[in-house]
């Protein structure tokens, strides 16, 4: 099983940040070894979203599609996403973000995954592995190209 948590204060709301990460549509354009993203079901469940999404990855010849379930969490700040078919033995991610004033936010996130063969992870293990942990790096990217940037804001650094 592997682990990946990240800590990072960002020049963005936490309505902004949630709002970006929960347009997984969006995922192509910016998030490492995405390729393809659709959203298969979506519906309101005790006040929140929920999708059951498809997500094709791939890397030079390598192609692999996953669907997971994403819960979306708006009054709390919360995504959940769960693994539910694809090459993965289990995967599961959690973003939270907190409120740092108005226009900032600490972003939490947290994966655990392993791969269901040992050949696949042999293959693209260690990439996943590199892509993950630049996954907050491209949506802070995405949210300042979105948003825009405040250059006087002195993010906390990471803490892994």
């Amino acid at each position: 099983m592997h682990t990946f948590e990240i800590k990072h204060n960002v020049a963005h709301s936490a309505d902004d940040m949630f709002a970006l990460v929960a347009r997984v549509e969006h995922y192509p354009k910016f998030l490492p070894l995405c390729e393809e993203m659709r959203i298969k079901h979506r519906e309101q469940i005790d006040g929140k979203e929920i999708l059951i999404a498809s997500m094709v990855v791939g890397y030079k010849l390598i192609r692999e599609s996953m669907t997971t379930k994403v819960t979306l969490d708006r009054a709390n700040h919360a995504i959940l996403v769960e693994y539910l078919d694809g090459p993965f033995a289990f995967l599961e991610n959690r973003w939270r973000f907190q409120p740092r004033g108005t226009d900032a936010c600490e972003i939490d996130f947290y994966i655990s995954y392993s791969f269901r063969s040992r050949l696949f992870e042999n293959l693209v293990g260690g990439l996943f592995a590199r892509a993950v942990e630049r996954y907050t790096a491209a949506f802070e990217a995405r949210a300042d190209a979105v948003y825009g940037t405040d250059l006087s804001f002195k993010p906390l650094s990471a803490a892994v």
